[in-house]
């Protein structure tokens, strides 16, 4: 790990990236960046969510890897530092999502949380 990737406020897996970088792949676009953002709302007050976006704000803190770009914008991140975005695929689906340390309590639907 290099002393850039420590220094990051969030992870951003290596299996969320490869799947981002096929996903991107798939839709021929490489300006694609997956955005990773906090909502008010869900079961226990905010909620995860994740679109794919060609725009970087200014502002937006950005991490690269696979040669995919994760974009998380200043309001969202304050609820995301150390936490890792992450990719996983099992029985119920396959699904982005955050691991979190900050969340006092989480949602069964493991998109929601409460700090």
């Amino acid at each position: 790990m290099s002393s850039v990737e420590q220094a990051m406020p969030i992870e951003f897996s290596q299996a969320a990236a490869v799947r981002v970088h096929q996903l991107v792949s798939e839709e021929e676009n490489p300006n694609l960046k997956l955005r990773v953002f906090v909502t008010g709302g869900g079961c226990s007050g905010f909620q995860y969510g994740f679109s794919f976006d060609e725009s970087v704000n200014p502002d937006d803190m950005k991490i690269e890897r696979e040669g995919v770009t994760l974009v998380v914008d200043p309001m969202s991140l304050q609820y995301l530092v150390g936490g890792v975005v992450d990719y996983e695929e099992g029985l119920q689906g396959a699904r982005f999502f955050v691991n979190n340390p900050n969340a006092s309590t989480t949602c069964g639907c493991g998109a929601s949380f409460s700090v």
